[in-house]
């Protein structure tokens, strides 16, 4: 496979942060939808954009070395290239996934049987010129709004759009990956293609000794996504806090990875063919660099180096934003829970963590509480970390009655 050369040329730090940001977001989706969905044309983008993260970060760093002068200066930004050296890491930990299906490590059915559980619907569709959405900008169509799917990406004419926002025109010959549940995805994948959605059929697990290790693969998937968006929560609002969360979910994944290999290895000497578990191998491993590439996110708020105000800067202009906001006295979110409010269905937003105003029965202030469920319930005075996007966030900010979404 031939490289292309990559010289140095200024750019925007902020705007390659940014990128590397969203297409590391985007891997992790593309990476385990194409195990789910069997799927080589799928596997195929990953490694194109695999590839395009290996000139970011190239690019990235040459910029990071023009600009370091003095001790001070490399100081400061030495937490910006953990930031770029965990994005490559989550970069090829996908490419590794992808290959998965590409390579035919092998696989059992019963993991694409316990990920849809675990994957958001993500669908690869063109946009065919008899479209009633062609030549419309994503605000004219008012996708999410009205049928909860996301256009996460766009390639056009070989190159990838990682932040399409709501003046981004849908054009004939685009291919749109799609984001949301399965109804909505059909919808918005008939109404781009002019063809019928078919789903791919989730084979029913059938390999009953291997039920703990692929629940513990796709828990490690979980977690380690949770942790990536907590991370860059840290250097966005430099909490510590948040930071300590990232460092005990990649202490639990790597838990889970030893239990896993003490179940794959049980699992083999019942089957058969026991080759066919490389391929669940792989996923363990690669899902716990991911893990590891969070901690290196938020390593330098843990290590008291604080967030460069660049990757702030960054996390803020990138396609889902991160936002902080505190639950008002009196607002709709003051003893409510997520799912009474309705919180995902109105907003779109996913509230990845919650800091206690209070410990119940004391006026210390209470712990997080990572990866809130429909039943959390909320009071004022309580700090959300919620990621979405920017209309998305808006919507949030009045539900817990405050003006604005900025850190």
């Amino acid at each position: 496979m031939a490289v292309d050369d990559v010289e140095y040329e200024p750019v925007s730090v902020k705007a390659v942060l940014a990128e590397m940001k969203d297409t590391a977001e985007l891997l992790i989706d593309l990476s385990y939808s194409a195990v789910l969905l069997g799927s080589d044309a799928v596997a195929e983008e990953v490694l194109e954009l695999e590839e395009r993260m290996d000139v970011l970060q190239l690019q990235a760093r040459m910029s990071l070395l023009m600009a370091a002068r003095n001790p001070e200066d490399a100081e400061a930004l030495a937490p910006v290239l953990g930031v770029v050296g965990a994005a490559e890491k989550i970069s090829d930990a996908a490419g590794d996934i992808a290959k998965v299906v590409l390579e035919d490590i092998g696989l059992p059915e019963a993991m694409r049987a316990a990920l849809p559980e675990a994957v958001e619907t993500i669908v690869r569709v063109g946009v065919d010129s008899e479209s009633a959405l062609a030549g419309r900008t994503l605000g004219e169509t008012n996708l999410e709004t009205e049928t909860g799917v996301r256009v996460i990406a766009i390639r056009r004419a070989g190159d990838w759009l990682t932040n399409p926002d709501y003046t981004t025109t849908l054009d004939v010959g685009d291919v749109v990956l799609l984001r949301g549940t399965e109804l909505g995805v059909a919808a918005v994948y008939e109404d781009l293609s002019g063809a019928e959605y078919e789903a791919p059929d989730a084979p029913d697990p059938t390999v009953e000794d291997l039920e703990r290790a692929v629940d513990s693969v796709v828990l490690m998937k979980n977690m380690s996504e949770l942790a990536v968006d907590l991370a860059y929560g840290s250097v966005l609002f430099d909490s510590d806090g948040i930071a300590e969360e990232v460092l005990e979910l990649e202490a639990e994944v790597d838990a889970l990875e030893d239990r896993f290999e003490a179940w794959i290895l049980r699992a083999a000497a019942d089957m058969e063919d026991p080759v066919r578990l490389r391929g669940l191998m792989h996923l363990a491993s690669a899902t716990e660099v991911i893990s590891d590439a969070a901690l290196e996110i938020s390593e330098g708020v843990l290590r008291g180096l604080g967030a460069h105000p660049v990757i702030a800067e960054a996390v803020r202009e990138s396609d889902e934003v991160i936002v902080r906001l505190q639950v008002a006295d009196g607002s709709r979110l003051d003893g409510a829970t997520l799912a009474e409010e309705m919180v995902k269905t109105e907003t779109g937003m996913r509230v990845i963590a919650v800091r206690r105003a209070r410990e119940p029965g004391t006026t210390r202030v209470g712990d997080w509480v990572v990866s809130p469920g429909p039943t959390t319930e909320l009071h004022a005075g309580d700090v959300l970390v919620a990621k979405g996007t920017r209309d998305g966030s808006e919507r949030l900010a009045g539900l817990a009655g405050v003006a604005s979404t900025e850190p």
